[in-house]
């Protein structure tokens, strides 16, 4: 077997989600938890326009759910407590020597380095339920990780971070080569490029410490996008400074120096927390679409369509207001997980003939 994770702009056969559940994630008061319910359901209602949903949610909401979720939404029951479907649920991959064969690698989840707040025990089990659900051959691993500490160019090229599969509260022990061996094995990473750090806000206490997807992504062989602050006072902005210099450095898996575009972060720098994270980085890859993080700004949400447009060339972009789901700690992507399309099967996209590779 050569497991293989394929790009996010690859057709997809649909998106899995998990909708929100009453816990320390959601918010403690009646008004939060209504935030939050609606804005997970705006991002599935929207990705439902463009191609299929699937959302797991836990028994205690399926009447809330099917309330707000456009009837397309398939629903399936089970019980969670975390529900970021990227970091608990399954990363897809494909053998390419065995073109209709699914696979589904079941990570470990300890709640993003188990944490006294965390809850999710549930949610760990959360990889192989939705694997069987898809009659995914299921692909375990022993390494603690989450779908929101990788991306991939679908060539052999991942980006990650030290202080994720590093961590000592995640994967005590394990070194480069050891998280890169078995990156090979579940995803296929023959080149594996390492970021030192994520941003300021994700190594707060509700923070994941460094997730690469609010960071960086793959648009394209070779190019990749990068989150960039551009105001001084911000303290991100000398940590965007300094991952760019990295990635120019850098080179993927066919020998290509990458091509760095800069994301610029909305105009927003704090609020009640601190400084924000915010980030353009963090949408998501639908057929024929983009799903875009909306911040209520309007040029700065603006300029970021057109430059994800410039990105992924033919897709329609649409922006959907995140901050409630920044407010908890990731993003529309964070919420996210794409099951790719196999070879020979019917594209899925409802807003295009064809989904285009982007």
């Amino acid at each position: 077997m050569a497991w293989r994770m394929p790009r996010e702009a690859d057709p997809h056969e649909r998106t899995w989600m998990a909708f929100p559940r009453e816990g320390t994630t959601l918010g403690e008061s009646t008004s939060e938890q209504e935030a939050g319910y609606a804005a997970w359901a705006a991002v599935a209602n929207t990705v439902a326009g463009f191609e299929p949903v699937s959302m797991v949610v836990d028994p205690s909401q399926a009447a809330r759910a099917r309330r707000m979720l456009d009837p397309a939404v398939e629903v399936h029951e089970a019980p969670l407590d975390e529900f970021w479907m990227r970091d608990v649920g399954p990363t897809f991959v494909v053998d390419d020597e065995r073109p209709g064969v699914l696979g589904a690698v079941d990570w470990v989840f300890n709640g993003w380095g188990a944490p006294a707040w965390a809850e999710w025990q549930l949610s760990a089990r959360l990889g192989a339920h939705v694997a069987g659900l898809t009659g995914a051959e299921l692909v375990r691993s022993d390494l603690v990780n989450e779908g929101g500490g990788i991306h991939v160019d679908g060539r052999g090229t991942v980006l990650l971070t030290e202080t994720v599969q590093l961590d000592p509260r995640r994967n005590p022990g394990l070194d480069r080569a050891a998280v890169e061996a078995e990156l090979a094995r579940t995803i296929g990473a023959t080149t594996c490029v390492w970021l030192p750090r994520g941003l300021g806000r994700d190594y707060d206490d509700l923070g994941t410490n460094g997730h690469v997807d609010m960071v960086a992504t793959f648009a394209a062989d070779g190019t990749v996008l990068l989150h960039e602050q551009t105001d001084p006072q911000h303290p991100d902005h000398l940590v965007s400074r300094a991952l760019r210099e990295l990635l120019e450095a850098a080179t993927d898996a066919a020998g290509r120096p990458l091509d760095v575009v800069g994301l610029p972060a909305p105009a927003v720098l704090r609020d009640d927390h601190g400084f924000v994270d915010l980030s353009y980085v963090n949408h998501t890859l639908v057929n024929g679409g983009v799903i875009a993080c909306g911040f209520a700004d309007e040029a700065s949400d603006a300029r970021a369509r057109e430059l994800l447009a410039d990105a992924y060339p033919g897709r329609e972009v649409v922006t959907v207001d995140a901050r409630e789901i920044f407010a908890r700690g990731g993003g529309i992507h964070c919420i996210t997980q794409q099951q790719p399309l196999l070879p020979g099967a019917p594209a899925t996209t409802t807003r295009a003939e064809e989904a285009p590779r982007g």
